[in-house]
């Protein structure tokens, strides 16, 4: 299985490196890889999604629509707020019992990648809030949405992501699991995209009652 490491790479490097393929299921790929440094593996999710590129980039400012699609989360915040979609964010993710619940504290940019598309990198940012004591604060966190017009409907999306939840966590239990983050989450953002009576709006923008 190849080996990535995120660190130093840009946005294109990583979703051209040499992932695995593991499944295809709705129409939804998933690949792994193998992480320097960590006995976690990576994931990354690819989905075609039939609505706009302005609808989509919307979506994703809507912070309060991630509850819909976002899998097991259970609490959303924004803790700061700049220009694009640059997010300091909380995020609270369920996990099965026994496993305590995880907090993972998220800094977001936006970079443009290919010819026409962005991409909104995630780097764990886990000192920027006092630790929850309720819940296991995630420290390793990488990852990026990668969004990639293709005709004036359709969208191609990646999801890329590695987290390690913690030593409390065996790694095969992690990488057991894994495949399901990005298929669920894929699925459910297809559905509320295509959903004609969502119709979210870019921030500082007349809101748009068209998809």
């Amino acid at each position: 299985m190849p080996i990535i490491n995120y660190q130093g790479m840009d946005a294109h490097s990583i979703l051209q490196a040499d992932w695995e393929f593991r499944v295809e299921h709705k129409e939804i790929r998933i690949f792994s890889s193998r992480v320097e440094g960590s006995d976690v593996l990576g994931f990354k999710g690819e989905v075609t999604i039939p609505t706009t590129f302005r609808k989509l980039i919307a979506l994703f400012h809507d912070t309060g629509s991630y509850l819909r699609w976002v899998h097991h989360l259970l609490e959303m915040e924004v803790l700061e707020k700049h220009d694009g979609l640059e997010y300091v964010i909380r995020q609270l993710i369920d996990a099965p019992w026994p496993v305590a619940k995880r907090e993972m504290i998220i800094r977001t940019a936006l970079a443009p990648f290919g010819d026409n598309g962005v991409a909104v990198t995630m780097q764990g940012a886990a000192d920027a809030l006092p630790e929850n004591s309720s819940a296991v604060r995630v420290r390793d966190i990488t990852g990026m949405w990668a969004f990639t017009p293709d005709g004036p409907d359709t969208v191609q999306l990646t999801f890329v992501m590695h987290i390690d939840p913690g030593a409390d966590v065996p790694s095969g239990l992690s990488n057991q699991a894994m495949f399901e983050v990005p298929f669920y989450t894929l699925k459910n953002l297809r559905q509320l995209a295509a959903d004609g009576s969502y119709n979210p709006h870019i921030p500082g923008r007349p809101i748009c009652t068209s998809p």
